[in-house]
Formats: structure tokens, C-alpha cells, sequence
């Protein structure tokens, strides 16, 4: 039996900083702002405007498509206005301002849990699409449409990611070791909607009271598992979960749900639990505030919406006499670097990790041309040639980075910038080669239709 898959490398994983922090609630008081776009797919469109008052759990922009997501309010006040705000990517992107009251006070209609005894497939997928939720690993991809394949008997696999393998993270083990009743409830509904599958956890042995704690919830329930697996990097990606437990490699092409594996991660699962048993909306996750620059790291509740200069307000700032260097959404690995913490706290966003020397610009003073060492394709989990795929950038030979060495397989993941002696930044120039592909084939695509 399989516990870990070929590649990956072993980055000190910093995890000691908040791994025994118990989740907090954080209850801000400043503004609120509502991203209309806090998932994969097509922008929400607002359905409040400047002047209504609000409650934790109103409705505040509805999907604009199938492949999109409610957006909810987590706190109670005013519409101040509905306008472009800076986002985590530095561009500006529509957002709905709320002035927060400060009370908190809910919509009537959720958080009283409900028998579902026989609830059907369908009522399960609409109270999921009804709740907003969307992939809390990361992605942000709605979650309705991931539990929709076209052949929901063909689904062998639902894996649940607890495998939290980016390094400094730890909000999803905590979320484990206090509410693994509840996230094996979720799978339990998740597991009505796929007849034929089993229903496997998967958490990193760097774990022990999250595994204890699920296997504990677990316990008894048929066509369920929890998988103690290796601590590596990037054991917790999608095509490394199912290269373990499945023993599949599939092409960027196909997805999960066509080698019969649905993948989601854990706070998801809670979500959908909270959804389609209290019929509770998505407004606020689990998140990590960490980093050798903060005076208390820890674990919190966050509300969507919440700044992130707040969040470090509130859980006591930064240690006296510290200068932040890098600022990360995320762990350092895979986490989006961050100009300032002035930004709201989107449903995807399960990390803020604050450096105080940044390594990637010490990484660029020290860089060299290629060694042909041959480590990249040595840690590659997809089996993929980084030291070649670079080379064909050089020579903007995007044509033999696509289709003959595969680069869009890539899952920067970053694996092979961080073996690398020369210190080239491989990923990052993989990540944009993708964006520009991707842009091309969609402006030829666009162009063909008129």
C-alpha cells in the first residue's frame, strides 16, 4: 500500500510556530470588503446596493453562472457602497464595502441543525451551490459543480486532504483534531451523492492527534479510511493524492472525476456538513497567521471580508523591533506574495505568513546559469523535465514547452526551484509561461466564434 508518491522534496516545514494554537474566533471591526470574484469561474453579481442594511449570512452577490459562487455577508451593518477595491493580486476587482456594526447579528434561518434522513442527491447539491462554498484548499473552484461529474457511478474515490503538506500551515490540523465528527459527517452526505465509492482521509504521519482524532470519528462507519501519509512536499496536491491512494496519472486534460476520484479538502467537507445540515452559507474558514516576523502565531476563524492588517492587530502584531520582508498569502512554497496586508481575506485564503528575510531575493543574487545537475527532474512529481521546459522559454519556444515536454501539466508546485543549486526561479517562470498560453488560446478561441 502506497503512503507517498515519486518526487517531491522535504522543506523544514516550520509547523511548531501555531501547531498547538487552538482555533480562535476573530471578530473585526473595521470595514468589510466582499471580492465579487472569490472563486474560480465568472464574478457574482452584487444583489444589495449602497444603503441596505446587512446580517451575518445575507445573501450580499449571487452566481452569474454555472460556474460560480454566492457571495455572503460574515458581518452585520450598511452597504457603504459598491466599488473597486485592491485585491491580493494587486489589481483592482469589484467589491461590495460593508460598514460593520460590530454586533454580528444573524440572519434568521441557520444554525439549527436539521435531521436529513433521506435527503436526495439533488437537494444535497443545491444546498452546497446555495451555501457558496467553494475549494477551501486553495483553488477556490465552486464546489456544486466539482460534485457533479457526469457519471457520479464511476466515482471510485472520495479523498478527503488533510494532508496540509505547505509548510508553517497548520489551521486544517487543528480543524481535524477539534471537528472530525463533523468533517466525517460531511463525507458521509458527499458519499450519498457517489454509490459506488469509498471514502478515504488522507492526513501527513507529522500529524499524530489529527490522525487519532479522525480515525476516532471514523471508526465503524463502512466504506471509510484514513491513510497515515508520508510528510512530504507536495504530498497534499490533487494529482498526488490520487497517484497514492488511486495509483492513476492523469493528463492536465482530464479531470479527477474522470478516473473516477473526487478530491476535497477538509474545511470544504466541514463546510458542506455546516450547509447542508444547518443551512449555513460560507462566510467565514479556518486560517494560519505564522512566521518567525509574528509575536503570537496561531489559528483562527476568520470571517470573509476581514482585512489582513486586522487579523495581525488582533492576534498582537509583530515581534517589538521587526521588519517584515516578505509577506505571503499562503506558505512559501505556493503562497502569492503580498505588498500590503490592506486586503480582504477571501473564502480561498487559508494562510498569511510574515518573513523576516526573504529568501527568493537572496535566491536571485546568488542565481546561475543551469548546472545540468539533473535534481529538478529528479523531484518533479509529475515526472516532468523543468531544466529543459526552462530552456524552451529561453528561446520563447512555447510550441516544444506545450507539446513536447508537457508544460501545462505543471502544478507549480515548486519543487524544483526550491532543489535548485543555481537558484533559477523555474516555477515562477513556468507559472507565467502557463498564464500566456492559456491568454493566447483564449483570445484564438474567441477570435474563431466571431
Amino acid at each position: 500500500m502506497r503512503n507517498t508518491f515519486r518526487g517531491g522534496v522535504h522543506p523544514a516545514d516550520h509547523k511548531d510556530l501555531s501547531r498547538d494554537a487552538a482555533l480562535r474566533p476573530f471578530l473585526p471591526t473595521g470595514e468589510m470588503v466582499y471580492p465579487t470574484s472569490m472563486h474560480i469561474g465568472k464574478p457574482a453579481k452584487p444583489v444589495v446596493k449602497k444603503g441596505d442594511a446587512v446580517l451575518v449570512g445575507q445573501r450580499l452577490a449571487e452566481a452569474d453562472g454555472f460556474v460560480s459562487a454566492h457571495v455572503y455577508s460574515s458581518c452585520s451593518g450598511t452597504v457603504k457602497a459598491i466599488e473597486k477595491r485592491r485585491l491580493l493580486s494587486g489589481a483592482m476587482g469589484d467589491c461590495i464595502v460593508v460598514d460593520n456594526d460590530g454586533q454580528f447579528t444573524k440572519l434568521e434561518g441557520f444554525g439549527e441543525r436539521e435531521d436529513i434522513y433521506g435527503i436526495a442527491p439533488k437537494e444535497i447539491l443545491k444546498r452546497v451551490g446555495d451555501a457558496g462554498i467553494v475549494g477551501l484548499g486553495g483553488a477556490g473552484f465552486p464546489t456544486h459543480v466539482k460534485l457533479a461529474p457526469k457519471n457520479p457511478m464511476g466515482i471510485e474515490y472520495l479523498i478527503a486532504n488533510g494532508a496540509e503538506c505547505e509548510p508553517y500551515l497548520t489551521c486544517n490540523d487543528q480543524l481535524m483534531r477539534t471537528h472530525a465528527a463533523d468533517i466525517v459527517e460531511g463525507l458521509e452526505i458527499m458519499l450519498r451523492l457517489f454509490p459506488n465509492a469509498e471514502a478515504v482521509i488522507c492526513i501527513e504521519d507529522n500529524k499524530p492527534e489529527a490522525l487519532e482524532a479522525m480515525r476516532a470519528a471514523a471508526a465503524g462507519k463502512q466504506r471509510f479510511s484514513v491513510r497515515a501519509l508520508k510528510a512530504k512536499y507536495p504530498q497534499g496536491g490533487e494529482k498526488s493524492l490520487i497517484k497514492v491512494i488511486a495509483g492513476i496519472d492523469y493528463p492536465a486534460s482530464m479531470l479527477p472525476a474522470d478516473v473516477g476520484c473526487v478530491v476535497e479538502n477538509v474545511g470544504t467537507i466541514y463546510a458542506i456538513q455546516r450547509a447542508v445540515i444547518y443551512h449555513e452559507p460560507l462566510y467565514q474558514h479556518v486560517l494560519t497567521l505564522t512566521g518567525d516576523a509574528v509575536k503570537t502565531p496561531g489559528n483562527f476563524i476568520v470571517p470573509d471580508g476581514a482585512s489582513f492588517s486586522e487579523l495581525l492587530e488582533f492576534a498582537g502584531g509583530l515581534k517589538d523591533g521587526v521588519n517584515v520582508k516578505k509577506a505571503l498569502c499562503g506558505g512559501p512554497m505556493m503562497g502569492i506574495a503580498m505588498s500590503t496586508l490592506d486586503v480582504p481575506i477571501q473564502k480561498q485564503n487559508n494562510g498569511l505568513t510574515l518573513l523576516i528575510d526573504d529568501q527568493v531575493e537572496a535566491a536571485e543574487a546568488q542565481m546561475t546559469a543551469c548546472l545540468h545537475c539533473g535534481r529538478c527532474t529528479t523531484v518533479c512529481p509529475l515526472k516532468l523535465m523543468p531544466q529543459l521546459m526552462a530552456d524552451a522559454l529561453v528561446d520563447k519556444d512555447y510550441e516544444r514547452f506545450e507539446n513536447k515536454l508537457y508544460g501545462l501539466e505543471c502544478m507549480q508546485c515548486g519543487s524544483c526551484t526550491y532543489v535548485c543549486p543555481a537558484k533559477r526561479p523555474l516555477m515562477q517562470q513556468f507559472k507565467q509561461a502557463k498564464t500566456e498560453i492559456l491568454a493566447m488560446k483564449r483570445a484564438a478561441a474567441a477570435g474563431g466564434k466571431k
